[in-house]
């Protein structure tokens, strides 16, 4: 993919995935616009699906909606609200150690830069990226393993890892897409442009899809 063509494969893009739903941390961002929400239930999203982070983000956040009274629920009754999303347990003491982090070195805020929100535990680039960009609006690009993956299959960047990928955007991707590409390109990866035989002779990208790496399609 040449740089020019990325603006009509944004477009592209942005159009297809009008018909499937709306990944569950942009609904929380949407619904509740709280940092905290969000910093939660994209931990709780990590290797898990979205209709099961999105009931228990919500059982959760009905019993406890910021660190203080987050941190007052006994661990048990946190793992229990958030069952069966994936690593519950260890996911549980993060949810802890974050909310005793904030309190005592944040004043019970979420912080707005990226650095401050590694020093959380369990916190990584994706999720600290996110968190800036969705839950604050600033300059950011979160970059999961769809974008990753897609952003190399079509050739626009080349290289090994996310974390290479999102320095990477940040060099060549325009600014006006940083903080939306992530939602764009989750559901496009979840749905055509799949990990294992994408779905490419139905991709509306296919014109400007270089295809790196696909060794069998749909």
């Amino acid at each position: 993919m040449r740089d020019r063509q990325i603006h009509a494969a944004v477009k592209i893009v942005k159009n297809t995935i009008r018909q499937w739903e709306e990944p569950i941390v942009g609904v929380v961002a949407r619904e509740s616009r709280d940092p905290f929400q969000i910093l939660i239930a994209c931990l709780l999203s990590l290797r898990t699906k979205d209709h099961t982070t999105a009931e228990a983000s919500q059982r959760l956040f009905s019993l406890a909606d910021n660190p203080a009274r987050m941190l007052k629920l006994p661990l048990k009754q946190v793992e229990h609200a958030i069952f069966p999303v994936g690593f519950y347990k260890t996911k549980a003491k993060q949810i802890h150690a974050i909310c005793q982090s904030l309190l005592e070195n944040f004043e019970g805020r979420v912080p707005r830069t990226i650095d401050e929100l590694l020093t959380l535990k369990g916190v990584g680039r994706k999720t600290a990226n996110l968190v800036v960009t969705v839950g604050y609006n600033k300059p950011g690009i979160c970059v999961d393993i769809h974008v990753h993956r897609i952003s190399n299959r079509w050739g626009y960047i080349q290289t090994k890892t996310p974390e290479e990928s999102e320095q990477a955007l940040r060099n060549k991707l325009p600014k006006k897409y940083w903080i939306q590409f992530n939602d764009w390109l989750v559901p496009y990866g979840q749905n055509l442009c799949r990990p294992v035989s994408p779905f490419c002779s139905q991709c509306p990208v296919s014109d400007y899809c270089d295809r790196v790496g696909v060794t069998t399609s749909r």
